[in-house]
This record gives C-alpha cells, structure tokens and sequence, in this order.
C-alpha cells in the first residue's frame, strides 16, 4: 500500500476493507490541519468532502441569531465529520469548527462517490461502515436528549 493508504487503514472507519478499496479510498484523500476556533464547513456550502479525524476536537454546531453557535455535538479522535457528501443535494446541514488544534484525513466526496458508482462493492463497504458511525452518533444523540428531558445535567 502507498500514500495515505496504511494510515487510513489504521482507522476503525476502514479497518478491514479490502485493499483495493483502501486505496481507491486514498486516492481521494489528502492530510488536514485545522487550527483552534477554525471553521471546518459552514451549514449551506457545498458538501463536498468529508474528514476522518485524526486528533483534536471538532464541535458541529447550529447558529441561532439570538443565541449564536449551539454545539451540538463534539468530534474527537476517530470519529467520522461530515455525511452531507453523500446524500443530495451535498450540501452541510450544520457548521463544524475545530475546538483544538486538529488532523484529519479529508476525502474527497465528489471523487470518491463517483468510483463507488463505477464500483458498487466499494460503495457497500463503505455505505455499511458509515451506516454504523451515523447510528452510533444518532444513539448518542438520543441519550443526550433523554437526559435533557429528564433533566440531568
């Protein structure tokens, strides 16, 4: 494997796929540095790319006028940023700014939604595995809300 492939292999996001698909999978990829209070995407723009994060901390946040950014949830180490690139019209539904100093892999949405096209195993590997990180996200969302309803702090 050359290029980012063995890196992005070491991340649970892709652990375990085949080595082909990995790197297809890089070839879409380049490294990301994001600085502290440094917007990554801005709710409304073009969802083109995604970020697998390799350190730091990313808040995903709404804007209200009244009240300015609302963080809705922290990203950390491993965590997958962004699935707006796969679902039209591609573009991000939420803002997401790095909290720490932050690295991550940025993938190429456009790109690599294309080669799952042309390769349709690729996109079931990848589509389960992003599945499972947006339920996991959608469950911790849900425990955060059931607290919040019952008013623990």
């Amino acid at each position: 494997m050359a290029g980012l492939a063995p890196e992005l292999a070491k991340h649970p996001l892709f652990e375990g796929l085949a080595d082909d698909h990995l790197a297809t999978v890089a070839d879409c990829a380049n490294e990301a540095r994001f600085a502290v209070g440094e917007p990554i995407f801005h709710e409304g723009e073009a969802a083109d790319r995604f970020y697998v994060i390799r350190s730091g901390r990313v808040t995903v946040e709404v804007f209200r006028l009244d009240q300015g950014p609302i963080v809705v949830q922290e990203l950390a180490s491993g965590d997958l940023l962004g699935w707006s690139w796969l679902v039209p019209p591609y573009r991000w539904r939420f803002d997401a700014r790095a909290r720490e100093e932050t690295l991550a892999f940025a993938i190429d949405g456009r790109s690599l939604r294309a080669k799952c096209d042309q390769d349709p195993s690729l996109g079931y590997a990848l589509l389960r595995r992003i599945a499972a990180a947006m339920e996991r996200r959608l469950m911790g969302a849900r425990q955060e809300l059931l607290k919040v309803s019952a008013g623990v702090p």
